[in-house]
């Protein structure tokens, strides 16, 4: 049976590991399969064999030889290590989400998802909307971590799809940012759409649509201010983009142009940005609840090597 010769755009989820743990991980094969693709010089990057200690950048080509059927084969619903439920009932599930985990498929991305993940946990999810979005009423990008809120039942998903919708859900989120922001509090209001020239990425736009985030600096670190951020409207890339607008891009976030040697110094391959917590109403009961998630490893180690002076 012929093999299939797969081109991939490397996703910010893995940007910055290793050629074959990140293959491992967006691809759905096994490390070893991986491995062994390597070995044979089947995974190349303009026409180069790669190793498996190169490391991968966001946005980078690479072409791979799949094995015979591997294309074909579903990628299997297996519980993903590190998605925490941090709350479950009737009607909702809470989760903790880990970075290199998408919230639904999407064309191009093979990796673990939220909605996979939980279906193969066990979870029960709604079937509202599209199809490959089951219970998802909102998202975070595969870069980012923290808290989600997922519907189980179609009422839930129609009620908390209304309340983003009427802006009835508190978002917040610590982003650590380069640079020291003057003034310390205030309010993005810029509108954003595609990027003009590179339609993966977004950028203020005029004549876009309205974007509203605003912040709080909660400490100042050398060279870095670690704020606090709540979204009133949540565009795509939303922070990410308002913060370079104001050229104080997301440490670690090479897309809007944060600067790789301080990110490396402070061992960070993804954007420094972490949904920290939520307030809402339930969809049912209308109770008041509020969930709020601690830091995962990298951020905090991030923030341990700033205490610890690791910038000149």
């Amino acid at each position: 049976m012929a093999r299939e010769l797969r081109t991939l755009v490397i996703p910010e989820g893995v940007a910055g590991e290793r050629v074959d743990s990140a293959l491992t991980r967006v691809l759905g094969l096994s490390r070893s399969s991986i491995a062994k693709l390597l070995e044979d010089g089947e995974i190349t990057c303009g026409n180069n064999s790669m190793l498996k200690s190169e490391r991968v950048t966001f946005g980078q080509i690479i072409e791979i030889l799949l094995p015979d059927n591997s294309a074909k084969e579903p990628i299997p619903l297996t519980p993903l290590e590190g998605l925490n439920v941090v709350y479950d009932d009737e009607s909702i599930i809470i989760i903790n989400k880990p970075v290199g985990c998408a919230a639904h498929p999407s064309p191009g991305w093979t990796g673990p998802t939220v909605v996979g993940a939980l279906t193969a946990a066990g979870y029960s999810v709604s079937t509202s909307g599209a199809a490959e979005r089951a219970g998802i009423v909102h998202r975070l990008d595969v870069g980012t971590s923290g808290l989600m809120i997922v519907a189980k039942t179609d009422q839930a998903y129609s009620a908390l799809k209304a309340a983003f919708k009427n802006r009835e859900v508190d978002k917040t989120y610590h982003a650590l940012v380069q640079g020291h922001m003057d003034p310390t509090k205030g309010t993005i209001d810029a509108p954003i759409d595609r990027h003009p020239k590179e339609d993966y990425r977004f950028a203020v736009v005029m004549g876009g649509k309205e974007s509203i985030t605003h912040y709080e600096v909660i400490e100042f670190y050398r060279a870095v201010s670690l704020v606090k951020v709540e979204l009133e409207t949540g565009r795509t890339h939303q922070i990410r983009v308002h913060f370079s607008a104001l050229r104080h891009p997301l440490v670690g976030d090479f897309t809007y142009g944060a600067d790789p040697a301080l990110a490396a110094r402070l061992d960070m391959t993804r954007p420094w940005l972490h949904a920290i917590e939520l307030k809402f109403k339930h969809p049912l009961s209308g109770a008041e609840m509020e969930f709020h998630a601690s830091y995962p490893a990298d951020l905090a180690r991030s923030l341990a090597l700033l205490d610890s002076s690791v910038l000149p």
